[in-house]
This record gives C-alpha cells, structure tokens and sequence, in this order.
C-alpha cells in the first residue's frame, strides 16, 4: 500500500480512480491528501465499510461504485490518476490487458497508472523459484493445517482458479503496448511489485 501510495504522487484536486478498492487502504489516504476519489469495488459491503470508515474519520472527497472491473467504463479523458492495491490478479489475463487499455483512454494527458499487486509467474525464472518457496516453506512450518493450504493453494495456483498474477514483466508489456510512456515496474518485498506509467501528453 505504502508503494503505491508513494508512487502515485497524488495532488490536491487530483481526480482519482481506485480499482478493486476494497475496505479504502488506498482510497482512504489519497482522499486525506485532497484527491477527489471514486472507489470501485465488487462488493457493496466492503464499499459500505469504507464509507462508514471515511465518516468516521471525517473524511469527504470519496464516491463509491459497486461494478465488476471487467465492465468498468468512464468518460474518456476524465481523470488524473488510476490506482489498484492487490485486487487485479483476481482478473483473467485478458482482462488486465483490456483494463489497461482502457485505462489509458479514461485518463487525461499526463496522467498515471499505478498497480501494486503480487507480481509473479509459475516458476520459469529465478525469481518466481524464490517467491514460490518462500510461501511453500511458511505454510510448511505451520503443521498440519499449513501443510493443508499448501495443497489446497497449489491446486488454486496451478490451474489459475481465483488468483492469476503475472510477471511484473507482462505488466510492464500491458502498460507499453496500450500506449503509456515512462513505465516503471519497482519489486516491493516477495511477490509484491508496483508498476506504474504516465499517458503522454502535458
């Protein structure tokens, strides 16, 4: 969160769009730094806990949406910066490559993209080899219940069931080939990876 957050260099009056916002980890400090911000969520409950939570702490500036980020749409040219915190290696991959491309067009000129997700592919690279591991060896070390997950997550990883994540190298190809210019794809710790870019344009 602290990544994407740093990354997103967010202004007093930016129009901001958070994808797959959740309960407003994001949403939440970028409305606190003056953003007008839409959340955009699947779950009308967790839209509501983040409303409750924003009142609580006198927080305006927040507009919620209950949508699938799949049939997403907004008024082209009409926002200053995308964000999303772990939520969009929950898409098919056809659809983080059309999300991207769409969010090229909702954006203004010199606007930005900013994802913060698990980064990663299924084993081919040194890197993959280490985060796959190192998630292997903490369930292994929690006894019989950890031993359980790990089958259980090996059978949701291998056939892509409810978490497909990708290489921080195929975001990188999703962000260059819809258009964005100075992509920047910084790992975080693990699996974790921020990717961003800017449409061009002043």
């Amino acid at each position: 969160m602290a990544a994407v957050l740093d990354a997103s260099d967010v202004r007093p009056g930016s129009v901001v769009v958070d994808l797959g916002c959740g309960t407003g980890s994001v949403s939440l400090p970028l409305a606190q730094r003056g953003a007008q911000v839409t959340a955009v969520d699947l779950s009308p409950s967790m839209l509501d806990l983040l409303s409750a939570k924003a009142s609580d702490a006198g927080i305006d500036g927040i507009t919620t949406l209950a949508a699938p980020l799949e049939e997403l749409d907004l008024p082209e040219g009409s926002v200053d910066l995308i964000v999303s915190n772990y939520a969009l290696h929950h898409l098919h991959d056809r659809d983080k490559e059309a999300l991207v491309v769409s969010a090229l067009r909702w954006l203004r000129p010199g606007g930005r993209m900013v994802i913060g997700d698990m980064m990663f592919g299924r084993g081919t690279s040194a890197r993959d080899r280490s985060i796959i591991g190192s998630k292997a060896a903490v369930m292994l070390k929690r006894g019989p219940a950890g031993w359980w997950r790990l089958l259980k997550n090996v059978g949701r990883f291998w056939f892509r069931m409810e978490e497909r994540p990708v290489t921080m190298e195929t975001w990188e190809r999703y962000f260059r080939q819809a258009g964005f210019t100075e992509v920047v794809a910084t790992p975080v710790r693990l699996e974790a990876s921020v990717v961003a870019g800017t449409k061009p344009g002043s």
